[in-house]
């Protein structure tokens, strides 16, 4: 069983810039880490995730030019950047993982070993 803990999320103006991490329990390359966003009142949305040890990431179109997803093996710790962050942005953040066959994918049914949270506002 993977616990994942998640943090850096902040309050921060439209335009700002944040980063959020991801930090394992344990560590695999034949997964994914995908990361997520739910505001009230709204489905849980992936956000971007990586495959472990290869580096290959994906992204919602809706954050793709200004979200970055990174990995550090030796830490144990998958990042998510985020850059000209807007309103609408915002959002309790989490992370999960997903086995290697479902890679590729940003449905939250795919993933599990769901972290706490942590919450990102951005205001206009």
């Amino acid at each position: 069983q993977v616990e994942l803990v998640e943090s850096g999320g902040d309050s921060v103006q439209a335009g700002g810039s944040l980063r959020l991490s991801c930090s394992a329990s344990t560590y695999a390359d034949n997964r994914c880490v995908g990361w997520f966003r739910q505001a009230p009142g709204k489905g849980r949305e992936g956000v971007a995730g990586i495959y472990l040890g290869g580096g290959k990431s994906f992204y919602a179109d809706s954050v793709k030019g200004r979200f970055t997803i990174t990995e550090d093996s030796a830490e144990k710790t998958v990042y998510l950047g985020m850059d000209s962050l807007k309103p609408e942005d915002t959002a309790m953040y989490y992370c999960a993982t997903s086995g290697f066959y479902y890679c590729g994918s940003l449905g939250s049914n795919l993933y599990e070993n769901w972290g706490q949270g942590t919450q990102v506002t951005v205001s206009s």
